[in-house]
């Protein structure tokens, strides 16, 4: 395209008005929904031909030809002939050993549907081949290994604008495909509903328009720069909201604890997702850091605040994920959450030293952010291409620690997982359970080799529901035991799915009717369970939700520990319509049903003696 940086001064190489520049991208478009049609028919259930039938193939070969033409979408016409044949080529090998490891590592049991890929190898292939692509474009276009900080920015932000709205052209125009042919079935014809259904039409079509797109937007490059210019500017000043967020989250927690953030059971997700936004909105108000693009007084404050920010924030991220992993080990989704934890981190150090030198260091504004960037930008793409391949894999590593958990003690043969090991760890984990059959422990050899015999992943929970029970206590402690069989009929529809990890729920007997016979309360952090027996075992009568929390919330748990657990006659009896024998039950209205505490409450009673 024929452009000159803002960052290099230096007309881009091909310029978008190459006469061939056009055609060569609707050409790459074009054959990239070809590859992906024949892929997808082979994958026909009803066919199943070549390549399909060789999922080492296949896996490889749908990684490469659904994202490598995006390397030459976005790099014909910007990146020299030689450089452009070279990344290309390096970054199809890439996916290719990612795709084929993806694969190799699979049991057979996991192989049976296609495309066989699993969904992270996929998700991260992507973010490594678009990190990868603009960290070689710029240094290409300055004829440097490493480029200047304002070329990757002006590279970067514009390929994601101009994605965004080739993504969205491509979807207006199948909503546009799809007006038309509802416009058409109204009059009778029903050809072009029939050719939008067709795999030959939709898959060429889409990343044909896609291509078009692409070629579009480019050869319109001032428009592209200014909507960049908008959403920069717009993305900057929610910068001001997630720093107030951040730092209001920050300062409740010496008040709350922790307790509240590990019991959702994805406190880590949510902290790092906090993390990244504020690292994308950070770099919205910083953009390529010259001095004409300064941002005002308020955001370079917030920008500071919130670059600090980022440290207990991925602290907190990194807690909760020694907690997850002290308490039941390591699996595949915490080894990755771990890794970007890591990438947290090296942003957090970077742009934390960024936000303070000033005090004591002479130089620019923020200016340490930008080596941050860079460097963090490399590191990522070098942890992918670890965790995906047989150094960090993190199935190998998830079945190594468990093992060797169920070898210490640290989890009882009858707690232990082996559906992981069985279905979801891959020929690792099933490598793993072969060995675990010949165990000197008798009860790991049982469980093991009932195991291999289960040929579906929640086979097991059936046959040993018990030992996989949700986390329940007895209150008060010396209790009887729950009921045999309370677990499996009463989570027959998930009501005890919440019982788990960190979020430990207390059942307690309680005759809440006064008939005589107690009911079984399961008192969980954010409401209570009523349980009742049936034919069929027990079954959920109903739940007391604290519809009337205000910004802060009780824990019913504390509440039943302490004896605060009490209980109150309704200020409206239930009418009874005799002629029908039926009840009328008063609701109230619920803006106006939190009222004051009744001044006469009664004790829970359990099983007829005083609550503790």
């Amino acid at each position: 395209m024929t452009e000159t940086t803002e960052a290099t001064g230096r007309d881009s190489l091909g310029g978008a008005t190459a006469p061939l520049l056009g055609p060569i991208r609707l050409g790459i478009g074009l054959l990239q929904g070809l590859g992906l049609f024949w892929l997808h028919r082979s994958a026909d259930n009803d066919l199943k031909i070549w390549p399909a039938t060789e999922p080492l193939l296949f896996g490889p070969l749908l990684l490469i030809v659904a994202f490598l033409p995006f390397v030459l979408l976005a790099g014909v016409g910007r990146l020299r002939p030689v450089t452009l044949a070279v990344w290309t080529a390096v970054a199809g090998v890439a996916l290719a050993l990612l795709g084929l490891h993806d694969i190799a590592r699979q049991s057979a049991d996991t192989l049976r549907q296609s495309p066989f890929l699993s969904a992270p190898v996929v998700l991260f292939s992507a973010v490594a081949l678009f990190i990868g692509h603009h960290l070689v474009a710029p240094a290409d276009m300055e004829r440097r290994r490493i480029a200047s900080f304002p070329a990757y920015f002006d590279t970067t932000w514009k390929a994601g604008v101009q994605l965004a709205m080739s993504i969205g052209f491509t979807g207006a125009f199948w909503i546009l495909l799809f007006l038309g042919a509802a416009l058409f079935k109204v009059i009778g014809l029903d050809f072009l509903e029939d050719l939008l259904r067709k795999d030959w039409f939709w898959i060429p079509v889409s990343t044909f328009a896609f291509a078009i797109a692409v070629h579009l937007t480019d050869v319109r490059d001032g428009l592209i720069r200014g909507v960049r210019t908008v959403a920069l500017m717009l993305l900057s000043w929610l910068l001001l909201v997630m720093t107030v967020l951040a730092a209001g989250f920050l300062g409740a927690l010496p008040f709350t604890g922790l307790d509240g953030l590990w019991e959702t059971g994805n406190g880590t997700s949510l902290v790092l997702a906090a993390a990244a936004a504020l690292i994308i909105l950070i770099n919205t108000a910083y953009q390529d850091g010259r001095p004409d693009n300064l941002p005002p007084v308020v955001l370079r404050i917030a920008v500071r605040v919130a670059a600090v920010l980022l440290t207990p924030l991925v602290i907190l991220a990194v807690l909760g994920l020694s907690l997850r992993i002290g308490q039941y080990g390591l699996t595949p989704d915490r080894i990755i959450a771990a890794a970007c934890a890591l990438v947290g981190a090296a942003y957090a150090a970077g742009y934390g030293w960024a936000a303070l030198s000033p005090f004591w260091l002479k130089g620019d504004w923020m200016r340490p952010l930008e080596r941050t960037n860079i460097w963090t930008a490399i590191l990522t793409v070098a942890l992918i291409l670890l965790l995906f391949s047989p150094a960090l894999d993190p199935a190998r590593l998830s079945v190594m620690d468990q093992v060797a958990r169920l070898e210490r003690g640290a989890v009882t043969p009858d707690k232990f997982d082996y559906a992981f090991l069985r279905f979801e760890s891959g020929k690792a984990g099933q490598a793993a359970l072969a060995r675990l059959t010949r165990s000197s422990n008798t009860a790991v050899a049982a469980g093991a080799v009932a195991a291999q015999k289960i040929e579906n992943r929640y086979d097991v929970r059936l046959v040993d529901e018990e030992a996989r029970a949700p986390a329940i206590e007895m209150w008060p402690i010396g209790s009887e035991p729950l009921p045999a069989g309370f677990i499996a009929s009463a989570n027959r529809s998930g009501d005890l799915d919440h019982c788990q990890y960190a979020n430990l729920c207390l059942a307690t007997r309680r005759d809440l009717d006064a008939d005589g016979a107690p009911e079984l309360l399961i008192v969980g952090h954010d409401d209570i369970a009523v349980f009742v027996p049936d034919a069929e075992g027990w079954r959920l009568l109903g739940r007391f939700d604290q519809t009337c929390r205000q910004s802060t919330r009780s824990d019913p748990r504390e509440a039943l520990r302490t004896g605060r657990l009490r209980t109150v006659q309704p200020a409206w009896p239930d009418l009874i319509l005799e002629t029908g024998q039926q009840v009328a039950r008063f609701q109230p209205d619920h803006r106006s049903a939190c009222g004051p505490i009744p001044a006469q409450t009664v004790p829970l009673v359990a099983s007829g003696r005083p609550a503790p």
